[in-house]
């Protein structure tokens, strides 16, 4: 597989994998307002994961957006394993989120000012939505965590929990070397600090305490997943796989 169309494909499927954890939250949210605002992220979410795939089919020119969606299996999808975590109760959520949206910030930040023309506006665009993604998942984290004993308990045990999904974040790979030396992609080692400072700063004023590095897990962009991906793409891809031939 062509090395820009595969490392568009981590993009987008990172963001259709958070998306679709997103929209299960549809309906269940803990307010209405909160509800619809997780609605909206989920629909930002499938918003950016559209624009990458569009590009990745372009640049494939044998499948299309959809089918690079819902065609693919386990094995050929190359989002990160912190994105497919279950959604949990509302703080882990918030998590998950939270680690998740500070990346993306630092990551289109950075992709935006790529020699590949599509891939900076794409991140310019996703980089409006992916402010407010930040902002409020982690204005929702100081919330929780500076509020009730049990709310504090709960998000620091989430964050415990969520950190091993961390560490590949910044990983690099043959794929990532060779897009950073053509002045397409990120180094995303160099964004580790910067992560850091968003993490550090957001936890204490969340009244949390920052877990210690352990145990990273990794392997997402060979393909290797938590056993949550198998499910959430099977919820996913049913009507597709089901009526293959039908329009949408």
């Amino acid at each position: 597989m062509n090395s820009l169309i595969q490392y568009t494909l981590r993009i987008a499927d990172s963001s259709l994998i958070l998306g679709q954890r997103m929209s299960q939250w549809c309906s269940n949210g803990p307010t209405l307002e909160e509800d619809i605002a997780m609605s909206n992220i989920a629909l930002d979410l499938f918003g950016q994961a559209n624009g990458f795939y569009e590009y990745a089919a372009q640049l494939d020119g044998s499948r299309s957006a959809d089918e690079l969606a819902f065609k693919r299996n386990e094995r050929e999808f190359f989002n990160h394993q912190l994105s497919e975590q279950e959604n949990g109760n509302f703080g882990t959520t918030t998590v998950r989120n939270f680690l998740h949206d500070a990346f993306n910030f630092l990551f289109y930040t950075e992709l935006a000012s790529s020699k590949d023309e599509t891939l900076a506006a794409l991140s310019a665009k996703s980089l409006k939505e992916v402010k407010y993604h930040l902002r409020h998942s982690s204005n929702w984290l100081i919330r929780l965590g500076d509020g009730t004993q049990e709310s504090n308990m709960k998000v620091q045990e989430s964050l415990n929990f969520l950190w091993q999904y961390t560490g590949e974040l910044f990983e690099m790979d043959e794929i990532d070397n060779e897009m950073l030396d053509e002045g397409a992609g990120v180094d995303n080692n160099k964004l580790r600090k910067g992560w850091d400072e968003i993490i550090n700063s957001t936890i204490e004023k969340a009244k949390l305490t920052r877990p210690v590095d352990g145990y990273m897990a990794n392997g997402s962009k060979k393909g290797i997943h938590t056993e949550h991906l198998g499910f959430l793409l099977a919820e996913m891809q049913f009507l597709p796989r089901a009526y293959p031939d039908a329009k949408w």
